[in-house]
């Protein structure tokens, strides 16, 4: 069963400390859409099923990458995307939708979500830590 649209949003606002549901979606958008070029078959297919549909459909037509970008590469990626973004908030952004993409997923689907990435993203799904 996918996790509500609200419960998603409330989640990710909640533990990136978002004034607002528009900050918490706009992170989600770009970080789930960055994160689907990274994902294939049947994992990808989980792991959106898990996903509320809006971004199930973010996760399943994602910006293509001509290559899995490092952790690194992922967080300078992410804060391109985002107006006004710093890596350092771009790491909050990516660590308040992950940490909640993984609540939603479930251990064993994200330690398949992870055998996917490259060495160093399970830092990125853990929780978003005060700078």
């Amino acid at each position: 069963m996918p996790m509500r649209r609200e419960a998603f949003l409330s989640h990710i606002q909640e533990r990136g400390r978002y004034q607002t549901l528009a900050e918490a979606e706009r992170a989600a958008r770009v970080v789930l859409a960055l994160l689907g070029a990274h994902l294939v078959g049947s994992v990808r297919a989980e792991l959106a099923a898990r996903l509320p549909e809006t971004y199930a459909l973010i996760l399943l037509n994602p910006l293509q990458a001509a290559e899995p970008l490092s952790p690194e590469r992922f967080v300078r990626a992410t804060a391109a995307w985002i107006e006004g973004a710093t890596e350092q908030t771009a790491l909050w952004d990516i660590g308040a939708v992950l940490s909640t993409v993984a609540a939603a997923a479930g251990a064993s689907l994200t330690r398949e979500v992870l055998l996917q990435l490259p060495h160093g993203y399970d830092l990125l799904f853990g929780e978003p830590q005060p700078t």
